[in-house]
């Protein structure tokens, strides 16, 4: 599943505001954790509780930035977590493109903006169906938050990465429902045509014995008519 990135960076800062953590994730890549140096914290302590959003943004390495392209993409590719492997600028085109085939090559994924569209698709794909109808809830917590115009963009800016992943996502989303929906009223209609088919050759068979019958009974008529 992914996300509008502004609503999705608002909604884990609150989430880290709140007390929340991922000291137990390794990290790991091609066998190891990232050092200390490679992947510093941005507080110091057991959480980052009560953090506000302008120390959120102002953490470099905060791993909030860009989140999205960095989970689906292949890390390896990109040195993991050591920022001195390449440069930044092929750093980010590589881990943006790897994102992007990585998430093309999913049989499914959905999007959080869109959940009776990707209730949709996932039966579809699956083959199952859900037993209630997937509810959009556009009032969240990160909703809720009141930015200005500035902070958008900052926020934007942070996740320039995912904004761009984000689009491409949406695109290809919509081309995969629209070809289903597209798909399905295809089958539907061959179906229908199956159907009127059948029921032509049913009547067809029907006909001449009803025609049959008919004789059948004119001549027995006649046959009580002659011996009376």
């Amino acid at each position: 599943m992914l996300r509008d990135p502004v609503s999705r960076y608002l909604s884990e800062w609150k989430h880290v505001q709140r007390g929340a953590t991922w000291k137990t994730s390794l990290h790991m890549c091609d066998g190891r954790s990232p050092t200390p140096d490679e992947l510093p914290t941005c507080y110091e302590g057991d959480d980052w509780s009560g953090v506000s959003l302008q120390e959120f943004m102002d953490c470099s390495y905060n791993l909030a930035n860009n989140r999205q392209v960095r989970m689906l993409a292949d890390l390896s590719l990109v040195g993991c977590y050591n920022l001195t492997f390449m440069n930044e600028s092929e750093r980010n085109t590589i881990l943006l493109q790897s994102a992007k085939n990585n998430l093309k090559n999913m049989a499914f994924f959905g999007l959080t903006e869109f959940q009776r569209k990707t209730q949709y698709l996932f039966e579809r794909t699956f083959n199952l169906k859900f037993i209630s109808p997937f509810t959009q809830f556009n009032v969240t917590r990160a909703s809720n938050v009141d930015i200005g115009e500035d902070v958008r963009q900052r926020i934007e800016e942070l996740n320039f990465l995912d904004v761009q992943l984000y689009e491409y996502a949406k695109d290809l989303f919509l081309q995969r429902f629209q070809y289903s929906k597209q798909e399905e009223h295809q089958k539907n209609r061959l179906k229908r045509r199956e159907e009127r088919r059948l029921l032509r050759e049913q009547r067809a068979h029907q006909w001449p014995r009803e025609e049959a019958a008919e004789v059948a009974i004119t001549e027995d008529y006649n046959s009580q008519v002659a011996r009376w």
